[in-house]
């Protein structure tokens, strides 16, 4: 028998990036990109090479754009970490797995580089194969800080939990990483949300290259460490858009959500280095009447827009930046 488990991209509607510093986020997950993984018992163990991970190029240029796409070393490491988490997990709740290996692949669709979450969206596919296959639950609230410290941990990548729960839980959820309750038990309050009381939205991401996922947050947190007023005060009125937009949501007034969106890019713009391509992407948009914010940490926008001309402009405007534009597809 196949296994056969997805997990989809993410992004972040309001309150990021306060949720890598005890904030409150909504997010929601975007399945019109996923990552799938294969998995079946085989007599040992084996993790099977995609074209990504090979050491074959058509040129020196073929090499440069692979490396800046999908990293020096695929997505290999990531599997690796994932079963050695998930192994170190069971062990640790005294769980006895079977006597049986496995041969496992992945695939992915996600936009690499652009902040939508596609190395952890692997390893969350990864997680739920290997529960089908040893038949070992993981409480879901649990699941993103397994995920979490295969990155951290293991690979040495600077990840948060919002894009670990979302994807875990799917659909939009609230999100209150309070500061207690994820030092005393590894996790917060999520709140799952009706997708069906969101605005119009958009999402927009660069299809050249952007920073890679993970080095924008270093200066900010050394920053925020030593308690610098500013910082602190900004982060929390970030979070604070967050609840903010939950209340409105709940109140049925989605289209409130407009003027929090820009102000949380503004929040962030007034404490981050913003480079010219991303700003380029939020300010085409904005002077198209759409709303415009981060939906990671730079490479996507999204925001809310009012009709189907607003959204036609935008996939015209923002192709100009080389950007493409989706209406994300929320379960």
């Amino acid at each position: 028998m196949i296994i056969e488990t997805r997990a989809y991209a993410r992004a972040g509607l309001l309150g990021n990036p306060s949720d890598g510093f005890f904030g409150k986020t909504i997010a929601i997950s975007v399945r019109n990109f996923g990552a799938s993984i294969s998995l079946y018992e085989s007599p040992e163990l084996l993790i099977e090479a995609q074209s990504q991970d090979g050491n074959s190029f058509k040129s020196v240029y073929h090499l440069r754009d692979s490396v800046s796409m999908l990293g020096y070393n695929g997505g290999i490491p990531l599997i690796k970490a994932g079963i050695k988490k998930f192994i170190d997990y069971c062990e640790a709740n005294q769980v006895r797995l079977p006597n049986k290996n496995f041969t496992v692949r992945y695939r992915s669709s996600i936009p690499r580089q652009v902040g939508m979450s596609g190395s952890s969206a692997i390893l969350v596919a990864l997680m739920r194969a290997l529960m089908r296959f040893y038949e070992v639950e993981i409480p879901l609230e649990q699941l993103p800080r397994l995920v979490m410290v295969a990155e951290t941990e293991e690979l040495g990548i600077a990840a948060g939990l919002q894009d670990r729960v979302i994807q875990s839980y799917e659909g939009c959820v609230y999100m209150d990483f309070d500061k207690e309750l994820i030092q005393s038990r590894g996790y917060g309050n999520y709140d799952r949300l009706d997708p069906r009381l969101l605005p119009k939205l958009y999402v927009a991401y660069n299809t050249n290259l952007s920073k890679v996922s993970g080095k924008v947050h270093s200066d900010v947190r050394a920053r925020f460490d030593r308690g610098e007023e500013k910082i602190v005060r900004t982060l929390a009125e970030i979070a604070s858009l967050a609840e903010t937009a939950k209340n409105y949501l709940m109140e049925g007034r989605p289209e409130m959500l407009h003027e929090l969106m820009d102000r949380n890019f503004d929040l962030r713009r007034s404490i981050y280095d913003i480079s010219e391509t991303n700003l380029a992407l939020i300010q085409t948009a904005r002077n198209l009447g759409a709303s415009a914010k981060f939906a990671g940490s730079g490479g996507t926008i999204i925001g809310t827009y009012r009709d189907d001309e607003m959204l036609n402009r935008l996939f015209v405007e923002l192709k100009k930046h080389n950007a493409r534009v989706i209406t994300p597809f929320i379960v």
